[in-house]
């Protein structure tokens, strides 16, 4: 080895024990919670492996406690375990975490538009208008439960036709609740034999995969350089980049028909309001929020139901007897010869109860979705700098064992109290909680329940395994938490 190599050796050696020394007296000044120490440039990549995200920020709540400090690459990230400590950011100082904070993977696609992904005054206003304006499409009203009984009519039909042979539902699934939000912001349905539109689903889900992989988890700890790097990472891109597309040419051709007296569904009632607002420079409402408000509501109200219903049959099948009971509390309360109702719900306490375990045990959305404090706030003790990320680990709220007895395993008593009667749980919020809580919470339990009510109601499930060989683990577990595809065959009853 030459006196060069040395030399060039020595000084990459001293610039990062240096860098390492600055980033271990900054966190002591800053006052931040406690976390591993992380390395210059790839921060606490050592600790937070590729591909096992979830799992290694576990292992660090184990070892720091429910409040500690992580480095994504350069970028530092607070992380908040278990329901007291989450509830208190959320609730109790909502406002000082009510910013998004960076996502680079939707950074990169929603470029701080829309009502998800944005923030300030451009999100108070976004959402404020969407939150109406889904009301007065049904959000929360009868009409919307119409939208979904019509829908699961044709879920069920198309269940029928596979005529008790094997298939993987999942598609299906995503399919029906893709058509509940479309009938909504789109104003209309497709057909589940629309080669085109199933082709686009196909493609839409196969960008949430993406997502949860290693790939999309690399992008998220360096994207200026993934940003510049072949892989499958950039398939994401270009997925919802078409989607985009095609709102855009939707959004087109509803303002060539528009009748501002007779709205049709969410878009039109956007464009009305950008008419209202075209002199107003400081408008909100333009084409960049429309498109990215609808790609939002759109894949938010299909993606998280369609991957819990898809969970939840899984869950049946792995528990007979728990599906056993369902069909017995079904049979009593509805029969076989009308459509469930969501006021069956009340008489329904078992039923109620396995839905909401099943979205506890599912976790679909386990690191929620990141936040920021726009100034240093004082937290628990600590000191958390402005501009730091901050991340609500949901799935630990969901599996405190200070509020859910045995919450590692799938069970209903969970939400049961002794006489067998349904019960809250203060800790269940998988929607996340405060001002910034999900808007289509309202959809999820009402879709929840009608779709996995009537599934029970016309069938049994028929796993291709032994129960006991089902696997209930996450196949992916990044953004979302995502279950192996696996078959089953469903039984007319």
């Amino acid at each position: 080895m030459d006196l060069g190599t040395v030399l060039t050796f020595l000084a990459a050696f001293f610039i990062c024990l240096l860098l390492t020394s600055t980033w271990k007296n900054l966190s002591k000044k800053d006052r931040l919670p406690p976390g591993p120490t992380p390395l210059p440039i790839v921060g606490n990549l050592l600790q937070v492996k590729f591909g096992e995200m979830v799992k290694c920020l576990l292992m660090l709540n184990e070892k720091y406690g429910p409040l500690f400090t992580v480095y994504f690459g350069p970028r530092r990230v607070v992380v908040l375990c278990g329901y007291e400590v989450v509830k208190e950011a959320l609730i109790d100082q909502g406002d000082d975490f009510l910013s998004r904070g960076e996502a680079p993977v939707f950074d990169r696609i929603f470029q701080g538009y829309g009502v998800g992904m944005s923030n300030g005054e451009r999100w108070k206003k976004l959402r404020q208008f969407s939150i109406m304006t889904l009301r007065n499409f049904g959000m929360g009203k009868r009409s919307l439960e119409e939208r979904i009984q019509e829908e699961v009519q044709y879920l069920m039909k198309e269940f029928k036709k596979k005529k008790q042979s094997s298939f993987n539902p999942q598609h299906l699934l995503f399919y029906s609740a893709s058509n509940v939000i479309s009938t909504i912001v789109f104003g209309k349905r497709f057909h589940y034999d629309d080669e085109e539109w199933n082709s686009r689903l196909c493609i839409i889900k196969e960008g949430f995969q993406l997502i949860s992989t290693v790939w999309g988890q690399l992008y998220d700890l360096f994207p200026s350089i993934m940003w510049c790097m072949p892989g499958p990472h950039n398939r994401i891109f270009q997925i919802f980049e078409e989607f985009k597309e095609y709102i855009s040419e939707t959004v087109k051709k509803n303002k060539e028909t528009l009748d501002p007296n007779n709205p049709r569904h969410f878009i039109d009632c956007f464009l009305i309001r950008m008419e209202k607002e075209k002199e107003d420079k400081g408008s909100y409402f333009d084409m960049n929020n429309l498109v990215l408000t609808v790609l939002d509501i759109y894949t938010a109200g299909t993606e998280t139901i369609s991957n819990t219903i898809t969970y939840g049959l899984l869950l049946l099948m792995k528990y007979p007897e728990i599906e056993a009971r369902l069909h017995e509390e079904i049979d009593l309360v509805i029969g076989r010869n009308r459509s469930p109702i969501m006021e069956d719900r009340n008489n329904m306490p078992y039923t109620n109860a396995v839905i909401h375990e099943i979205q506890r045990f599912s976790d679909v959305v386990p690191m929620g979705v990141s936040r920021t404090v726009t100034k240093d706030t004082p937290f628990r003790g600590y000191q958390i700098p402005k501009d730091t990320i901050v991340v609500m680990m949901l799935g630990t709220v969901l599996r405190d064992p200070k509020h859910f007895c045995d919450p590692e395993n799938f069970n209903p008593r969970n939400f049961l109290d002794e006489n067998g009667e349904f019960k809250k749980n203060n800790a269940f919020f998988p929607f996340a909680t405060g001002k910034r809580m999900c808007l289509g919470e309202g959809l999820a339990r009402m879709e929840l329940f009608l779709v996995i009510t009537s599934i029970l109601q016309n069938f049994s499930l028929k796993p291709l395994v032994d129960p006991k060989d089902i696997d209930i683990t996450p196949a992916e577990s990044g953004f979302e938490n995502l279950p192996y595809h696996y078959e089953l065959c469903v039984i007319p009853r």
